[in-house]
């Protein structure tokens, strides 16, 4: 029924003609509003719905994105922008001022449409690959940045030539000659595209990573790579926001390669007072032979250098003469051997024990071994659990660990001093 019809009608019904004009418009605006908000109603409450409902009930939960990025209802948008398109010729009258504002009104709601449709599918892009691709790590954010950036900015071109009625490809020139200007604007989102590229592209970083970056106070592991920023979530849970470029411009630490390898490095050291090495007498090497786990190297290496000692002629009633063992030598073959028996120590990975330069702080004896367990926790419970031992068992070899004094020896050199003094 068109415009002409309803004013015939009411012409009939003896309204005058001026009124009829008016009322068969409202009557029109009316029927065309109540079309577009039934049809609006009946896609979002049962079409979209449906979908979604027939989406979750699916095997594949990839598809879950869409709705998650509410892509469909997005999309239902659509309906009412095409039925106020379809019907703008018989609620506005050719060759009015108004009527043209509200064409291009119209159609710039199109482009908002397609701007908010064409970003929620971005997003289920990005969620789509990031859960194909989860025990990567592997992200693709930065390109689903720079896609949305292009989107904003188009959009935005066309929605200025719709309403000012000016070709779209004459704002992109004029853009274009202001490229000084643009790159200004833009130049962190331009240098940030380009650093994720470069993160991605040689695969420096991925999320779940960890990362130490101490300029930037970030140490834990990566939560998301964006155009802008990486975000760390650190070990006391806070986020650190460190720069795209900023990781490409300047040094950090990936630990992705411990993470990835068969063990985690255990790289500390006991200082052993200088003071207390010394040989070893005969009779201390049977108790030293009486410990198992050194039982057969001490005895073996005794017997080497008994038949170098005899090869050779060497006086050893002087205790320089020669070749002898000392209690050093057998607690680094204890420590040796203590961690070749400890289960939870990686013997493939480097093994190794050995004297640094000796120092103020007494000899230290570095080990530098793998642990088999990487969880954090763990690792530390078995590094203390080492040293734990190996702390206790300095003194069994007549050694002792370098400490600078603390209070409580001044204080027993004190009680010391005054029991001299009272006994003089």
């Amino acid at each position: 029924m068109t415009d002409t019809t309803i004013i015939a009608w009411l012409g009939q019904m003896g309204v005058r003609e001026e009124t009829a004009i008016l009322l068969a418009y409202v009557i029109i605006a009316c029927g065309v509003l109540l079309i577009t908000v039934l049809a609006t109603w009946l896609t979002r409450r049962i079409l979209v719905r449906m979908v979604i409902k027939i989406i979750q009930e699916t095997g594949p939960s990839w598809d879950d994105a869409l709705v998650h990025n509410q892509v469909f209802h997005k999309l239902s948008w659509y309906v009412p922008m095409v039925i106020l398109y379809l019907a703008q010729d018989l609620l506005l009258a050719t060759g009015h001022m108004v009527t043209d504002i509200i064409r291009r009104l119209i159609m710039a709601g199109f482009v908002i449409v397609t701007i908010r449709c064409t970003t929620a599918t971005l997003g289920a892009i990005n969620d789509i690959y990031s859960s194909l691709r989860r025990k990567r790590g592997s992200t693709i954010r930065g390109y689903i940045d720079a896609a949305r950036i292009v989107t904003y900015v188009l959009g935005f071109i066309f929605l200025i030539a719709i309403l000012t009625n000016r070709s779209p490809w004459g704002l992109l020139s004029v853009l274009g000659g202001l490229t000084a200007v643009t790159m200004l604007v833009f130049k962190d989102s331009i240098l940030g595209f380009v650093a994720s590229i470069q993160l991605t592209g040689n695969d420096l970083v991925r999320v779940g990573d960890w990362i130490e970056s101490p300029e930037h106070g970030a140490d834990g592991d990566v939560i998301d790579i964006s155009i802008h920023a990486v975000r760390v979530q650190n070990w006391d849970k806070t986020i650190t926001s460190i720069p795209t470029y900023a990781l490409i411009s300047k040094s950090f630490k990936n630990w992705r390669g411990m993470q990835e390898s068969g063990g985690r490095r255990i790289k500390r050291q006991i200082n052993i007072d200088m003071t207390s090495i010394r040989f070893i007498s005969d009779q201390e090497l049977e108790d030293f032979a009486r410990i198992q786990l050194i039982s057969g190297y001490v005895r073996n290496k005794q017997k080497e250098i008994e038949e170098y000692n005899q090869a050779h002629g060497v006086d050893t009633s002087v205790v320089i003469n020669g070749r002898r063992q000392t209690n050093i030598g057998i607690f680094r073959a204890y420590i040796i051997a203590y961690l070749k028996q400890h289960p939870k120590i990686n013997r493939n990975m480097t093994f190794l024990v050995r004297h640094l330069q000796p120092g103020p702080e007494g000899l230290p004896i570095q080990i530098y071994v793998f642990s088999s367990d990487k969880v954090w926790a763990n690792y530390e419970a078995i590094q203390a659990d080492i040293f734990d031992h190996l702390l206790a068992a300095v003194e069994q070899f007549d050694l002792r660990v370098f400490q600078n004094p603390s209070g409580w020896d001044f204080r027993r050199l004190w009680g010391r001093a005054r029991t001299n003094s009272e006994e003089d």
